[in-house]
């Protein structure tokens, strides 16, 4: 377990890149591409050939490119029987890795043992010309080919090589020279990519009723009840308390759906026959491409639908159309609501799923994600230990993935994004991952893509058009503790677009007005927010390349609902620091009735005088002492965003059982006997949180009780008190009470007791229902 003597190794570290600087002609970057590293770039556009020679016996060639700098090589595809082919790939090379004054533009033919050699095109490295975005592309050129010894040969090849930066728009398609010991097959997979989120919808199914149902055995009263499925989400209503052929339920059932609809929505009414045995009454299937759209809490019009009667004969089934059985339902896709696919405590989107109920965005959040140090072998290739790291970041509805870099624990990305931003009180999340999938990997595609770590930047704690430049820490928690796997460099920057607009935002609710409107329970919030999950993830791993599930699962934190004695510690000791301030703010009032520092003492009771004598004073008094507090600490504001906080979270004094027991698979895969010690530990701490939540429970009884005559002498006694206050309280001055109780509360300790104070003693022999429990 990683030991909390190295808290250094995990802090957040300030940087200062060489980010915003010039191009190599003196002028400024394009302002898109100013949070990253400068990276100078060969680019090679190889578009297409003509008339190009015979080279097999038959007179045809199988043409492809060979594009050489250096040990550095790219290929092109190849074409079977084609003298003019046509390839439109782009190869580019680091000015890091060359090596070379001369390029080698090779066109070859296939061949099954040794491939010929068709003709070249040389380029001396100090003629390339140079080309800063956003100038206009370069265009091709034809060159004719040349043997090896420097002749005309036949053939022609269109091509366009220039020197750029990453900013230029090949640079996501281009094949890159780290990538060279890449199969041509697994470059798809290394690139950079944009990927959206699908449109996400609540699907609401309100279940009033059914008419002329047909059961099977008449004899008996129908206990009926809709069961309805939206791809793998099931629901069902309860059984109608009407057993008649005519059942009621008026019930609501939510699902989650995504643009493209694919899966329709099917309605099934059933009767319990049996304790295990229930038989189809009918069946409906929905299109969702036909369902009603709604942008606020109108209801939607209802409709019937027919249900069709499956019915055995045979031993094949046949479909039989009952009109006169129908079911009666309202069915409605809800855009008023934001279908929650993360945590609610880190979502990066909080706007209705209706375009139409959108608000105007407030800023532009760009993220330079430069590079990444330290990191460790995540897996062995050719004997050693290996990485190719990828980064991926998630904001709103677009997820972004970097291009991998082949075997390099201190790879260089400096790719630069932007999103727009439309609620401050947002997070932005970045994670590092190790691609299994390229050469060296699983063949059959089994392996998952390793996680490394991920940072959250919650974007209300950054200073707007201040450019953040931090080394943050890759922290993944393991069986054996907290460890960490290396530091990602990034460069962050909001740019608000009205001041105005942004603190407007503070003054309306979090999230789309039909969550207070027609609120849903937490428990469909937390089954709708699974299925959200799944759906997205089974999207985006069906992209072209894949966003794997395993990835955007882990970037959405699918398991941060699952129980763990970590976590519930550190939302303790959170809660604990919470009430701190309140905590020394009674021992610090203690001290003062105790006489402690009498100087302190004396000038308490002066302006407690003060304040009761001139009432009006206590609300301004209190604002400007919170007031003076905030300027007081504004010298120590945090000037960095916040990073994962392996103190907080408990993971540096984790115990080795409570980590296997967060690892562990659901349901459970250990064995029995560690299974029954984790559930005496549970029911150990279980019970004592069921005595604190008893105690508190019986101190408000204790307050109800007061004046219900549950003990009927002492609330007699609590009346009696209260009528003779209430003439005391009426004769004397408000100020000449304030200034007596507040005497009384500060009076030395020669006239205090160590006994409970009897309105003490009074309220805890109250009656609470505690002895009312079994």
């Amino acid at each position: 377990m990683q030991k909390s003597s190295q808290p250094q190794d995990f802090t957040l570290k300030e940087t200062s890149p060489k980010i915003g600087a010039g191009s190599f002609t003196g002028d400024k970057l394009s302002c898109t591409y100013d949070l990253v590293e400068q990276m100078l770039h060969l680019y090679v556009r190889v578009v297409k050939a003509k008339d190009l020679p015979g080279k097999d016996v038959t007179g045809s060639l199988d043409p492809y490119v060979e594009v050489k700098l250096g040990n550095y090589k790219g290929l092109t595809k190849h074409f079977e029987k084609k003298s003019n082919p046509e390839w439109h790939q782009v190869f580019a090379f680091s000015q890091d890795r060359i090596q070379a004054s001369v390029l080698e533009v090779v066109v070859k033919d296939k061949d099954v043992v040794v491939d010929d050699f068709v003709g070249r095109v040389l380029f001396d490295l100090n003629e390339i010309p140079k080309r800063v975005p956003p100038d206009s592309p370069l265009a091709p050129q034809w060159y004719r080919l040349e043997d090896r010894k420097g002749v005309k040969a036949k053939g022609e090849i269109m091509l366009a090589v220039w020197m750029g930066t990453q900013a230029d728009e090949a640079f996501p398609d281009s094949w890159h020279s780290d990538a060279a010991s890449v199969g041509p097959e697994a470059v798809v997979n290394i690139r950079s990519k944009v990927y959206l989120s699908p449109k996400l919808w609540y699907v609401r199914v309100n279940v009033i009723e059914a008419q002329d149902l047909v059961p099977n055995d008449k004899s008996r009263y129908p206990e009926v009840f809709v069961k309805v499925n939206l791809g793998n989400q099931v629901l069902r209503t309860r059984i109608s308390q009407s057993k008649t052929i005519n059942p009621m339920w008026n019930e609501d059932l939510i699902f989650v759906a995504a643009e493209p609809f694919e899966e329709p929505l099917m309605l099934t009414v059933e009767d319990r026959v049996g304790s295990n045995k229930d038989e189809i009454l009918g069946k409906c299937v929905i299109p969702l491409q036909i369902v009603q759209r709604r942008l606020d809490h109108k209801p939607v019009n209802t409709r019937w639908f027919n249900l069709e009667k499956h019915v055995v004969g045979e031993g094949e089934h046949k479909k039989e159309i009952k009109f006169a059985s129908r079911i009666h339902l309202r069915v409605c896709l809800d855009g008023g609501y934001h279908v929650l696919d993360e945590s609610t405590h880190y979502s990066s989107d909080l706007r209705p799923t209706a375009k139409q109920l959108w608000k105007s965005s407030i800023g532009i959040l760009e993220v330079g994600i430069i590079n990444a140090q330290g990191l460790i072998p995540m897996k062995t290739r050719d004997g050693r230990g290996t990485t190719d790291a990828y980064c991926v970041a998630k904001y709103g509805q677009k997820w972004i993935r970097t291009r991998t870099i082949v075997d390099s624990f201190a790879p260089r990305w400096n790719e630069q994004y932007t999103w727009e931003v439309f609620d401050l009180c947002t997070v932005i999340t970045i994670g590092v991952f190790d691609n299994c999938h390229i050469q060296g990997g699983d063949k059959s595609g089994g392996s998952k893509d390793l996680k490394i770590g991920k940072v959250r930047i919650r974007l209300s704690t950054l200073e707007s058009d201040r450019v953040y430049t931090h080394s943050y820490p890759l922290l993944v928690l393991h069986t054996s503790g907290v460890k960490k796997m290396g530091e990602v460099q990034l460069a962050v920057r909001f740019t608000g677009s009205s001041l105005f607009n942004m603190l407007y935002k503070y003054s309306q609710p979090l999230l789309p007005k039909m969550h207070y409107i027609h609120p849903l329970s937490v428990i469909q919030l937390d089954n709708l927010r699974h299925q959200a999950m799944q759906i997205v993830s089974m999207r985006l791993s069906r992209a072209e390349p894949p966003l794997r599930k395993e990835v955007v699962e882990y970037m959405l934190d699918v398991d941060s609902h699952m129980w763990s004695m970590r976590r519930s510690k550190a939302n303790f000791f959170r809660i604990m620091k919470v009430l701190s301030g309140l905590i020394a703010i009674g021992r610090w009032f203690d001290q003062i009735c105790n006489w402690r520092n009498p100087i302190t003492t004396v000038l308490i009771h002066i302006l407690f005088i003060i304040l009761v004598l001139y009432p009006e004073l206590i609300l301004p008094t209190i604002f400007l002492y919170l007031f003076l507090i905030g300027i007081w600490n504004f010298r120590w504001r945090p000037r960095h965003p916040p990073h994962m906080d392996t103190r907080l979270s408990h993971a540096d004094v984790a115990y080795p059982d409570e980590l296997n027991e967060e690892f562990d698979t659901f349901p459970t895969s250990r064995p029995s006997d560690i299974v029954r010690m984790r559930y005496d530990r549970l029911r150990s701490i279980a019970g004592r949180v069921q005595t604190v939540v008893g105690d508190l429970a019986t101190q408000g009884e204790r307050f109800q009780n007061l004046l219900s005559w549950r003990d009927p002498r002492a609330t007699a006694l609590f009346l009696t008190f209260c009528f003779i206050a209430a003439i005391v309280l009426y004769v004397t001055p408000f100020q000449v009470v304030c200034l007596l109780t507040g005497f009384y509360v500060l009076r030395h300790p020669r006239f205090r007791h160590k006994l409970p104070s009897v309105s003490l003693n009074f309220f805890r022999r109250l009656p609470a229902r505690s002895d009312c429990l079994l």
